[in-house]
């Protein structure tokens, strides 16, 4: 009878962990679909995603639900489309947090259920609310915690904008209270070198292009005007480490529980400056070593498991949060140093564009306890985490949150070869996916960025066959124009026709500089306006 007891209980505890596996998720930064080795890449190679690919299953339609940073990562956290909202486009460093602290979140569904649930990385969703500065001397709230984060770790904005400081449980980590911080979008503060008054002192990267040329911090202008914070401000070169670090301990800490792990990377956004353990690990430069870096990351997740023994229980899923750029702002000598590597692979477009480039990005999941190995071209969305796992763990989804979030965990999991039949992607533009159809909203912007990536626009708007032409070369409007017009009309169903204003207010125009006397200055470049 005590063997039977001893048996029933051992075989309880395994279906009670099965039930609730680790999670984590691992999103890179601007690393497109043929960036890796696992999608395609010669030129780098990314041993470590390769591994989780060949253990798991590698998406071949999976997407982001935006070809920018803040839209996709709004997507991931409230399972809404970034479009739906107002104020959800590529935010200053001194934003107010746009998610809603009362609806149901990715993390707050894990909480639910019972898990530790920690934000490592990249933030970007804003902090505080409303009008009210931002307290960076003091708690910054509301933040991750009141999300759904029970920890957080984070790089408040992103690498190329202030404040340069880390934030843990929402404090400035390394703050000196007799140097305070102050941080300004629209005026200079304080008595900082800016990279365009002082070019000299850039010593490890320059500006490509106008708006990364304000405060200088660790060699490198940024976006944006900071002083104080002396103490605190990051080292480049270290963050990776420093950002791996903390989501391993993360794990270790919490070994014996579920939890859910958010990892979001910098890498590969700018300024690249790699730790001097990656720089030539490429023949691409910056950019190239920067994505070998981020394999490291993921590699250094991994080996955590491994060691801990809880790899087998664990769902790792990587992925980015956008489509890639060369060019982001700072003369890292990418664009020459590219070769024949082609970061979007075989899709057209890239980071803030509406071709597919723009959201169709690396997406793999590995579960060694249920999910066998392969490929699945299932179209998902990392928006569709959020009720996949809702209804796993069994949370329920008040009425009106998660909106546009779908249960896609027999997809996901490889189970089902069946993902979305819609799809809407956003760009500088709205795109629309029915299956192997792609439409594009008509345009009139400008048809390449200054970062080198089309857009997209097209006066007359734009219809794709992507089962023979994934490339989206062959405008096929003229032919099928009672196609797009269904695909239109069911678009403008949804309310993708009339997109929310993506910004509050008038855009930040130029930080102004105070002379000597204190007076305003007019002279200046952009800050919050510039590309991510």
């Amino acid at each position: 009878m005590f063997r039977f007891i001893s048996a029933l209980f051992l075989l309880s505890s395994f279906t009670f962990a099965a039930d609730q596996p680790n999670v984590i998720f691992i999103l890179g930064d601007d690393v497109g679909y043929g960036d890796v080795s696992c999608y395609g890449a010669t030129a780098v190679q990314t041993p470590n995603l390769d591994r989780l690919a060949a253990e798991g299953i590698r998406f071949t339609d999976g997407h982001s639900t935006a070809s920018s940073c803040t839209p996709s990562r709004y997507s991931i956290m409230t399972g809404e489309y970034p479009w739906r909202k107002t104020g959800t486009g590529i935010l200053p460093g001194d934003a107010a947090l746009i998610i809603d602290t009362d609806r149901l979140t990715l993390p707050r569904a894990f909480q639910k259920a019972g898990y530790k649930t920690g934000a490592v990385g990249k933030w970007h969703l804003g902090l505080g609310e409303g009008q009210e500065k931002i307290q960076w001397n003091d708690e910054a709230k509301p933040g991750p915690r009141e999300v759904g984060f029970d920890y957080s770790f984070i790089i408040p904005a992103t690498g190329d904008r202030v404040p340069c400081v880390y934030m843990e449980n929402q404090r400035v980590v390394g703050l000196d209270p007799k140097d305070p911080i102050q941080v300004s979008y629209d005026h200079s503060v304080g008595q900082d070198p800016t990279g365009r008054e002082h070019p000299e002192l850039l010593t490890k990267m320059r500006p490509s292009y106008e708006g990364h040329d304000e405060t200088i911090v660790n060699g490198v202008s940024r976006i944006g005007s900071m002083a104080g914070g002396h103490s605190a401000r990051w080292i480049d070169e270290d963050m990776s480490d420093t950002l791996a670090g903390k989501a391993v301990a993360f794990i270790e800490q919490h070994k014996e529980e579920p939890f859910f792990l958010y990892y979001a990377t910098h890498n590969i956004h700018v300024p690249r400056i790699p730790n001097a353990r990656y720089v030539g690990k490429t023949k691409m430069g910056p950019r190239g070593d920067s994505i070998v870096e981020f394999d490291a990351q993921i590699g250094a997740v991994v080996d955590a498991l491994d060691r801990l023994g809880i790899a087998e229980n664990t769902i790792v899923i990587v992925s980015s949060d956008n489509g890639p750029v060369v060019d982001n702002g700072y003369a890292d000598q990418s664009p020459e140093l590219l070769g024949d590597h082609k970061p979007a692979g075989p899709f057209r477009g890239g980071k803030s564009s509406t071709f597919e480039g723009g959201t169709r990005v690396p997406f793999v999941l590995r579960w060694p306890t249920r999910v066998k190995p392969g490929g699945s071209d299932a179209l998902v969305s990392q928006m569709d985490l959020l009720a996949s796992f809702a209804g796993f763990l069994g949370v329920p989804v008040p009425k009106g949150d998660a909106p546009d979030s779908i249960d896609l965990m027999p997809a996901l999991l490889g189970e089902s070869p069946t993902g979305r039949t819609e799809f809407v992607e956003s760009g500088g533009l709205i795109g629309f996916r029915q299956g192997q159809w792609k439409y594009i909203v008509p345009g009139r912007g400008v048809r390449v960025s200054r970062s080198g990536n089309e857009t997209g626009s097209e006066p007359g708007g734009m219809l794709f066959d992507l089962s023979t032409d994934p490339g989206e070369i062959k405008n096929l409007a003229t032919e099928h124009p009672e196609r797009m017009k269904a695909m239109r009309d069911r678009l403008g169903e949804l309310g993708g026709l009339n997109p929310k204003p993506s910004r509050i207010g008038k855009p930040k125009n130029r930080i102004r500089p105070q002379s000597k006397d204190g007076q305003t200055e007019t002279k200046g470049n952009p800050a919050s306006s510039v590309q991510p």
